[in-house]
C-alpha cells in the first residue's frame, strides 16, 4: 500500500506498546543528537497509536524498574531538540551484564506488556540488547519458574523486538556513514581549530591538537582534511618507520615556503607500527628538539561530547527515530535485530550483529598489522577521506609537467565551502602536473582576462574561509561568448572547473551550446554545485547548504528560547533559497517548526487556516509557543507580511506574533565541517575526472571535446559522487523557477508535520529493507 494510515493499522493490531531506551555500557556515553532521536521515536510512536515508555538511566533503569520506566507524552519531549546529551539519562550498568540483572529487566518489561525495545548507543550497548533478545525466551521461562510472572504474561510477551540507533562521536560503527553525534563533535573541534589557527599564525607556532578516537581515527582524519593539517595520526594507519624524520622535513618545508603555522592532528588512539602509543607530548618534544619551533599542544577531551547538536545530527536523529518505529511496526519474531542509519541520503536497516562483527574485524586487522584492510573495512567513505587527505596534505608534483592549463572560477552568490573546493582542485591539479589558473569575478573575469596562475601556497588556509576568495558574479556567459572564446585561446585554457549555484549550471549549458560556433570552447567542463539554496540539478547536496542550514537552525533556537520565555508567542521566520524549499524544510525539521511554507508544496487560505487552528490548540497545552518558517519565494501573494498579519489577527487574545527575515547572514560565516570536507572531496574528484577526460579528448596534438559527456555536473546522488552530462539534466530542470523537477527531500516533509502533531498520512512506499554489510571476503577482507 503506497500510503498507510499508521494509526488505523496500529489500533487494528491491538495498540502495540513501545519502549524507548537510551542505554550504554559506558557512564559517559551521551552525544548531541540523542534527544532528537528520543523526540522522534516518542512522537511517531504516539502518532501510530502506541504507548511509549522512557527508560531513565539506560540499562540500569531497565533492571531497577519502578519510576525509571515512565510513560512518555507528546509534551514531555518538547524543547529538547537543541539540548546536548540525553534528557533521559545514561549510565554504566554492571547488573545488566549478569543473567540475574537481565531477568529483572525482562520481568519489568513483561509486567508493563512491552515487547519492543529501541536502544540508542554504541556497539557495546547494541550487543547487550541483542544478547537480551537472544535470551528472552529463556529469561521468561526462568521468571515463570520463579513465580515472578504468570504463564499468561509470558505468552503475551513471547518475543522481544530490538531496533538500534548508533550514537557515537567516534563514528566507529561499521556499516553506517555517520553515527549520531559525530557531526556535532566535528563542529566543536573545528571551532577550536579556527580559534587556534589565528593565534598560531600571529606567533608562527606549531599546534598539536589531540582529538577523541581511541580505536577509530574518523574525527582526526576529517578534522585534518577540513583544516588542511600538515600531518594526521590515526590508529587505522600508523606512520611508516622513520616518520619522525619525514614529519620534521615536511614542517620545515612548509615554513620555508612562507607558511606561518603548522597544524598536527592526533587521534588519542594513535600508535606506531610496533603498536606503541604516539602521544601529543611525544610529538611536541620531537618538533621542539629537532626544529626549535615554538610548539603548543591542546587536548580537547570531553568538550567534543557536549554542546548544542548540529542541524545534521538533529535531522539524522529525527529520521532515524521515525525509521526505528517503522522497523518495530514491521518486525516479526523472525526479523533479526537491526540498526537504522543513513547511507548517503537514504535510510537503511542493517543487521545489528553483522555491523558489530565488521567493527570487531577492524580492531582485529589493526592489532595484526593489516592496516590497509582496516582502512577498507571502515567503509568507502573513510577510505575516500584517507586517500584524498594523503594526496592533498603535501606537495608532491610529478617530475614531468602535463602542459595542461586548468582554469577555475566561481559563479553566482557566494557561499561557505567554495574556497575549500577551489583549494583542493588547485592542489590536485598541481599534483597531476597541470598549471592551474584562477579566474576572478566569474564569467565577467573570464571575458575581461582577469586570469592569473594560482599556486600551492596561495590557497593555504582557504578551507576555513567563508565567501569566495576568487570573487563571484551572477553574470551568465551568453552575451560574452566572443570575449570568453578569445581568452580561452589567449591563455591556452584546456579545461574549466566552474564552482557555483544555478547560474554555474546554466552557464555551463550555455558554453556547451556555444561549442557549435566557438571551437575554443570545445574543452572539458565540470560544474561543482555550491549554493545555499541547494537547487542545482544533478546533485542531492550543494556545497554551502549545510552552513546556511546551521545558521538558520541556531537562529531559530534563540527565537524559540525567546518565545518560551514570553509564552503565547508565534514567530514567523523567512529563509533564503529562491524557489527551492530545502532550507525551510530542513531547518523546520532541525528546529522543530510547526509549519514550513515552500513553493514546491502548494498551499492556500484553507491551509493557513488549519495552521492557525493548530497553533490555537497548541496554546492550550504546556507548550505555549510557535515557530513558522517561510521560504522567500513560496508564494507571491502570501508574503511574509501577509502571513504575519493573518496570524496576528486570527491569534488575537490567544497568541501574539513576531517576524524575522534572516537575509544574507545565511550566505556568510565560516564553513561547517561538512561543507569543508564535501568541498575538498568535490574539488579533488573534479580534477581527477578532468585529467582522464583530457586524455580521451587529445587528438592530433590538441584538445577537442564536443561530446555531451565532456561537460558534466559533479554531484552527490543517493550514495555516491557521480558525473552527469549537463545536457542530460535539462529534462529534469524547471528553468523558470531555477529548481530540479525531482527533489529527494520532499519525501521527508511529512516527518516534520507528524513531529509537529499534524494528523496526516505517512508515505511508507519507500521503506528500508534490511541490507547486509558482510560480503564475500576477498584478499583484502571485502
Amino acid at each position: 500500500v503506497a500510503a498507510i494510515d499508521m494509526k488505523s493499522e496500529s489500533r487494528d493490531a491491538g495498540n502495540t506498546d513501545f519502549l524507548l531506551c537510551v542505554s550504554t555500557q559506558n557512564a559517559w556515553s551521551c552525544f548531541p543528537g540523542m534527544n532528537a532521536a528520543v523526540r522522534a521515536t516518542v512522537r511517531v510512536g504516539l502518532y501510530t497509536g502506541a504507548k511509549v515508555y522512557f527508560v531513565h538511566e539506560g540499562y540500569q533503569g531497565l533492571v531497577d524498574g519502578a519510576d525509571n520506566i515512565r510513560l512518555a507524552t507528546w509534551e514531555s519531549v518538547s524543547m529538547m531538540l537543541q539540548l546536548g546529551g540525553t534528557v533521559i539519562g545514561s549510565a554504566r550498568s554492571k547488573d545488566f551484564r549478569t543473567r540475574e540483572g537481565r531477568m529483572k529487566a525482562a520481568g519489568n518489561l513483561v509486567k508493563l506488556g512491552i515487547t519492543n525495545l529501541c536502544v540508542i548507543g554504541g556497539d557495546g550497548s547494541l550487543t547487550g540488547a541483542n544478547e537480551f533478545r537472544t535470551e528472552w525466551s529463556g529469561l521468561l521461562a526462568d521468571l515463570v519458574k520463579a513465580g515472578k510472572i504468570t504463564n499468561e504474561e509470558a505468552k503475551k510477551s513471547s518475543h522481544l523486538n530490538i531496533v538500534g540507533m548508533v550514537g557515537s562521536i567516534d563514528n566507529d560503527f561499521c556499516g553506517t556513514d555517520m553515527t549520531i553525534g559525530t557531526d556535532s563533535a566535528l563542529h566543536r573541534i573545528i571551532e577550536v581549530v579556527d580559534a587556534i589557527t589565528t593565534t598560531a599564525q600571529s606567533h608562527q607556532r606549531t599546534f598539536i591538537l589531540e582529538v577523541m578516537g581511541r580505536h577509530c581515527g574518523y574525527l582526526a582524519l576529517v578534522t585534518a582534511q577540513a583544516c588542511g593539517a600538515d600531518w594526521v595520526f590515526i590508529p587505522e594507519m600508523p606512520p611508516d618507520e622513520g616518520w619522525e624524520d619525514h614529519l620534521c622535513r615536511r614542517l620545515a618545508n612548509q615554513r620555508a615556503r612562507g607558511s606561518r603555522l603548522n597544524v598536527i592532528i592526533v587521534a588519542e588512539g594513535a600508535m606506531s607500527r610496533a603498536g606503541q602509543p604516539i602521544t601529543s607530548e611525544q610529538i611536541k618534544k620531537l618538533v621542539t628538539d629537532r626544529l626549535g619551533f615554538d610548539t603548543r599542544t591542546t587536548v580537547l577531551g570531553h568538550v567534543q561530547r557536549g554542546g548544542t547538536p548540529s542541524a545534521f545530527d538533529r535531522i539524522l536523529g529525527s529520521r532515524m527515530g521515525v525509521e526505528a518505529v517503522m522497523a518495530l511496526l514491521e518486525a516479526t519474531p523472525d526479523t533479526p535485530a537491526c540498526v537504522v542509519s543513513l547511507s548517503g541520503n537514504l535510510a537503511v536497516r542493517l543487521p545489528l550483529m553483522e555491523c558489530v562483527q565488521v567493527t570487531k574485524d577492524v580492531t582485529a586487522a589493526m592489532s595484526q598489522g593489516r592496516f590497509d584492510e582496516a582502512i577498507k573495512l571502515r567503509g568507502k567513505s573513510f577510505e575516500n577521506n584517507w586517500n584524498t587527505y594523503k594526496l592533498l596534505a603535501h606537495i608532491n608534483p610529478p617530475d614531468v609537467k602535463s602542459n595542461i592549463n586548468v582554469a577555475l572560477l566561481n559563479i553566482g552568490a557566494p557561499c561557505a565551502g567554495m574556497n575549500a573546493a577551489v583549494r583542493s582542485a588547485v592542489r590536485m591539479g598541481i599534483i597531476q602536473g597541470h598549471n592551474m589558473l584562477a579566474v576572478h569575478d566569474g564569467f565577467d573575469g573570464l571575458a575581461e582576462g582577469q586570469i592569473e596562475p594560482i599556486t600551492w601556497t596561495s590557497v593555504s588556509g582557504w578551507t576555513g574561509k567563508g565567501g569566495s576568495m576568487l570573487g563571484t558574479k551572477r553574470t551568465l556567459p551568453g552575451k560574452l561568448l566572443e570575449e570568453i572564446s578569445q581568452n580561452i585561446a589567449k591563455f591556452n585554457i584546456h579545461a574549466l572547473v566552474i564552482i557555483g549555484g544555478f547560474e554555474a549550471y546554466v552557464g555551463g549549458l550555455e558554453l556547451v551550446q556555444a561549442r557549435e560556433k566557438y571551437e575554443e570552447i570545445c574543452i572539458p567542463i565540470v560544474v561543482i554545485p555550491a549554493t545555499v539554496s541547494n537547487n542545482v540539478p544533478g546533485s542531492d547536496f550543494s556545497i554551502g547548504a549545510d552552513t546556511a542550514l546551521n545558521t538558520i537552525t541556531s537562529t531559530c533556537d534563540r527565537i524559540k528560547q525567546s518565545a518560551a520565555g514570553t509564552k503565547r508567542r508565534v514567530f514567523i521566520v523567512e529563509t533564503m533559497g529562491g524557489y527551492c524549499g530545502y532550507l525551510a524544510t530542513m531547518a523546520g525539521l532541525a528546529a522543530g517548526a510547526d509549519a514550513a511554507y515552500i513553493f514546491e508544496e502548494k498551499f492556500g487560505i484553507r491551509d493557513l487556516e488549519t495552521n492557525v487552528e493548530h497553533l490555537v490548540e497548541k496554546m492550550k497545552t504546556t507548550v505555549k509557543r510557535g515557530l513558522i518558517l517561510r521560504n522567500e519565494s513560496c508564494n507571491s501573494n502570501y508574503t511574509t507580511d501577509f502571513i504575519f498579519n493573518l496570524y496576528s489577527e486570527e491569534g488575537k487574545g490567544i497568541f501574539d506574533c513576531r517576524k524575522n527575515v534572516l537575509g544574507h547572514m545565511q550566505q556568510g560565516g565560516t564553513p561547517t565541517p561538512f561543507d569543508r570536507n564535501f568541498g575538498t572531496k568535490m574539488g579533488a574528484k573534479s580534477v581527477l575526472w578532468l585529467t582522464e577526460k583530457l586524455k580521451e579528448c587529445y587528438r592530433h596534438g590538441r584538445i577537442f571535446a564536443n561530446t555531451p559527456d565532456s561537460a558534466c555536473v559533479l554531484g552527490m546522488k543517493k550514495r555516491a559522487l557521480t558525473f552527469q552530462p549537463l545536457a542530460d539534466l535539462k529534462s529534469d530542470t524547471d528553468f523558470e523557477h531555477r529548481i530540479p523537477k525531482s527533489q529527494w527531500w520532499l519525501k521527508i516533509r511529512p516527518i516534520m508535520k507528524i513531529l509537529a502533531k499534524y494528523d496526516i498520512k505517512l508515505d511508507t512506499s519507500e521503506h528500508a529493507d534490511i541490507e547486509h554489510v558482510i560480503k564475500k571476503r576477498g584478499p583484502l577482507g571485502k
